[in-house]
């Protein structure tokens, strides 16, 4: 019997380089609130989140950019209620310049009805907003492998 019967992911912390970039960067894609802040100068944080929910928190304590070929974080996902939401992510990003993996809404695999879209932010972690349908019918950017597993 599970000790933590009703466990569920809490929040997702991130180490970033240049706090002041990534916050106006999660804002403006992810539409979070700032539900608090640390602004010391060697001690610099933010908690991001919707209403009183935490889901992201950044800390500046970092340098260089996300190594994907590290033991760690592989990427952080969203999900939205509709592959409109999806696309209309995407031209906020596209303003914003962000790099993507693949071009355009591609499905989690073969022929799926889930998937989304696949970027990075400005320190190079790897992120996706997907729906949980409307991404079919489509071939898949990686065959015989979830599109979200290798990019």
């Amino acid at each position: 019997m599970s000790k933590a019967k009703n466990l569920q992911t809490g929040h997702v912390g991130l180490n970033v380089t240049d706090l002041s970039r990534s916050l106006a960067f999660y804002r403006e894609v992810f539409d979070f609130e700032v539900l608090a802040e640390g602004k010391d100068a060697d001690r610099r944080w933010v908690f991001l989140g919707r209403g009183s929910r935490l889901l992201v928190t950044l800390w500046e304590q970092s340098a260089g950019a996300f190594a994907t070929d590290r033991p760690g974080l592989h990427h952080l996902s969203f999900q939205v209620d509709s592959v409109e939401e999806v696309r209309a992510t995407e031209e906020v990003l596209r303003g914003l310049g962000a790099a993507f993996s693949y071009d355009g809404v591609v499905p989690h695999g073969e022929n799926g009805a889930s998937g989304g879209i696949f970027f990075t932010d400005p320190d190079g972690i790897r992120l996706e907003i997907y729906a949980p349908t409307g991404a079919d019918p489509a071939d898949a950017p990686t065959a015989g492998a979830p599109t979200c597993g290798f990019f």
